[in-house]
């Protein structure tokens, strides 16, 4: 289970944006369209229910940033590493759901020696990756929880720290 969110944490945010998301197919979209603002260096964290889009929003950021290979989700190898198909930055892929540990056990991925070069995209990173970068986009997914058919997804996008500060997230995402 994720991590209780930080009220201070969020009102020290620098950007902040919440949006309605009604299929799959808009999730990719999304991910295409915040690739956009991405560039090497930055981090990402998601946050969500298991099933709640953080890979297919994965998969659009890949899309987005042009990088080679299917973006599937990293579960059982941790870290997954999609070059540049055009001289953009890498994706890095990592889903920590199943690291228990802070940044320590995160150290082991390297993960602070691809940032500066690439984007790192981190799953389930609640408590875990924050160290890595005063800059960091959160991503929040809530779904509805429970037998349902209902795909909508409401995406909260919290920009931290200075090189957010001036990110108008509520129109990258409109």
């Amino acid at each position: 289970m994720e991590a209780p969110h930080s009220p201070a944490a969020e009102t020290a945010a620098a950007a902040r944006a919440r949006l309605t998301v009604d299929s799959p197919e808009e999730m990719q979209n999304l991910g295409r369209s915040l690739a956009k603002l991405l560039r090497p260096g930055d981090l990402v964290m998601l946050t969500g229910e298991l099933g709640a889009g953080k890979t297919t929003l994965t998969r659009g950021l890949g899309e987005g940033l042009g990088v080679r290979g299917a973006v599937t989700s990293p579960t059982f190898v941790i870290a997954r590493v999609h070059p540049p198909l055009t001289g953009g930055p890498a994706l890095v892929h990592v889903d920590a759901y199943r690291l228990g540990g802070g940044l320590d056990e995160m150290e082991d991925l390297d993960l602070d020696v691809s940032l500066p070069e690439s984007v790192v995209v981190v799953e389930w990173g609640d408590g875990k990756v924050e160290d890595l970068s005063e800059d960091r986009l959160h991503v929040i997914i809530d779904r509805v929880v429970g037998p349902t058919e209902d795909d909508r997804r409401a995406v909260t996008l919290v920009g931290h720290g200075a090189r957010w500060a001036d990110t108008d997230l509520a129109a990258t995402a409109a």
